[in-house]
């Protein structure tokens, strides 16, 4: 039978066997052979840290010469040349020092000059001393890295991807509501009603910003407040060359730590308004700035946060807006020229007729009077025929000024043709609209018109007045009865306003009729 016998250290046995052998030789060198076929590297330190015993394994594990390992080796040398090779770091080896003296577990990762890695790990033994296993690990270890970068890789794209969707939902957004103020804008009737849509739309597409509009006025040399939104700040008028976006012809965008300037416009009104930060963008339609958008964004506000860019976003409103005002601004240019005269700035006969029938429908709803006055300049033909065509045009608008200066009060007035003119007067009575016509002859024959370097002969006007509905019920009886009434003035000598008769019931009903 087999005997069984302690191993003591530094004995040798080749083998077990059948035949009587000695023991403890026997299972030492069971014990060595065995470590000697493992894959990992064995080293035995003493409790005094002295080499008792190790594998032939540990050699290729740990890259080491017949030299760099022997049996009663010290720990520490052996850890000293680690050290010196680069293999362990001064970290890992005082926290595996300190493990040893604790008489606890340690383990740390070995980085040979090689590129490989070894898993060190120690425990420790009864008596003090310390057993040590070294493992290859290179490939678990990239294996890990791999893991661990492919997941920093998914991670990062779906970090991407979550930003790109972002992105795209905000570009969808900016599109949607930039939609919603195009609707809008393109339904005004004029300009304060689109300079009301931005207020209301400016506070709702850049909730944390505070913002005014202002836009040319007709000379030209300032700029005119419009409208604004989340201040009070907005200033009457601006000069044209107190802002750096109007001077440079683009979007300024101001930060007080840049190489930045304040616009005069800003640093010319204290009102408490805090200027570190703000965007000045000009207002261009069709190559011609018509304006400036002047906003400040409040940072602390979230309500911005549905848009990529304030500072951009508000740079394509500022764009949308533009096309707008320039559309509104062209559309009441056209409206302006079919129903006004070119020559002397009067509506025209077409504006006029219609405006006697809403008038008409407004009084009998009303219960209320209108007057009429027709009048023409008096042997305006002369002017013409001694002077030229020039000569009369010149009179001709100078008879459209003085109507615009007395008519003053909700009157409408108009150039028929030649030098025939209306007025339609709301809410008067016949007298009332006497005297306005008697008043009016005066302001003309007061007038002294001059062409080229010369004045030109007086001019007076002949008019005739009638009212409703004592003196018809529709636009052409009334005109009628003021023609007939002017042309008495021009029997009775000229420069005199006459008054036309009430008609009778007979032709009244037959009128309506």
């Amino acid at each position: 039978m087999k005997h069984e016998k302690i191993a003591q250290p530094g004995k040798s046995v080749a083998s077990w066997s059948d035949e009587p052998v000695d023991a403890p030789s026997d299972i030492h060198d069971l014990a060595t052979e065995i470590m000697n076929i493992m894959e990992q590297g064995i080293l035995v330190w003493s409790k005094d840290g002295i080499c008792e015993l190790h594998n032939t394994r540990i050699f290729d594990v740990l890259e080491l010469s017949g030299g760099d390992l022997q049996i009663g080796a010290e720990r520490e040398e052996f850890r000293d040349r680690a050290l010196a090779r680069g293999e362990m770091s001064e970290e890992d080896r005082r926290m595996s020092q300190a493990q040893i003296r604790a008489h606890q577990p340690y383990s740390f990762d070995r980085h040979l000059p090689s590129g490989r890695v070894v898993l060190t790990s120690g425990r420790p033994a009864r008596g003090g001393g310390y057993v040590v296993t070294f493992t290859d690990v290179t490939e678990a270890r990239r294996a890990a890295r791999e893991i661990a970068k492919a997941k920093q890789d998914a991670e990062d794209a779906e970090l991407r991807a979550r930003e790109v969707l972002a992105s795209e939902r905000a570009r969808q957004n900016e599109a949607r509501m930039l939609g919603q103020l195009d609707e809008w804008l393109q339904s005004c009737k004029s300009l304060n009603e689109l300079y009301m849509i931005v207020s209301r739309f400016m506070e709702r597409l850049l909730p944390g910003s505070k913002g005014e509009l202002y836009i040319y006025s007709n000379s030209r040399d300032a700029l005119d407040g419009v409208c604004n939104w989340n201040t009070i700040d907005l200033h009457q008028s601006i000069a044209a060359d107190s802002c750096w976006a109007l001077r440079r012809g683009r979007a300024y965008e101001y930060e007080s730590d840049g190489l930045c300037f304040v616009c005069d416009h800003v640093e010319a009104h204290n009102h408490g308004v805090d200027t570190n930060e703000y965007i000045c963008v000009p207002i261009v339609a069709h190559g011609d700035t018509v304006g400036l958008m002047h906003m400040r964004f409040d940072h602390a506000s979230d309500g911005a946060a549905h848009v990529r860019d304030s500072a951009q976003f508000a740079v394509r409103c500022g764009e949308h807006i533009s096309m707008a005002i320039a559309n509104v601004k062209l559309r009441d240019e056209l409206h302006d020229q079919s129903i006004r005269d070119p020559l002397t700035g009067l509506y025209n006969r077409r504006y006029f007729m219609d405006a006697i029938r809403r008038e008409i429908s407004m009084s009998d709803r009303r219960g209320r009077t209108f007057g009429l006055i027709s009048f023409d300049a008096d042997k305006f033909k002369n002017f013409n025929d001694n002077h030229g065509h020039d000569a009369g045009d010149m009179v001709l608008r100078a008879i459209g000024t003085r109507l615009q200066e007395v008519m003053n009060n909700g009157e409408t007035a108009c150039r028929f043709g030649g030098e025939e003119f209306a007025v339609l007067v709301p809410e008067a009575s016949l007298e009332k609209t006497v005297d306005l016509a008697e008043t009016l002859r005066d302001a003309i024959a007061a007038t002294q018109v001059r062409y080229l370097d010369g004045p030109l002969p007086r001019v007076t006007i002949s008019a005739g007045v009638s009212s409703y509905p004592n003196c018809g019920n529709t636009p052409q009886a009334l005109l009628k009865r003021a023609d007939e009434a002017l042309y008495r003035a021009k029997e009775d000598g000229r420069n005199c306003v006459r008054t036309a008769s009430a008609k009778k019931a007979g032709r009244a009903k037959a009128e309506k009729t």
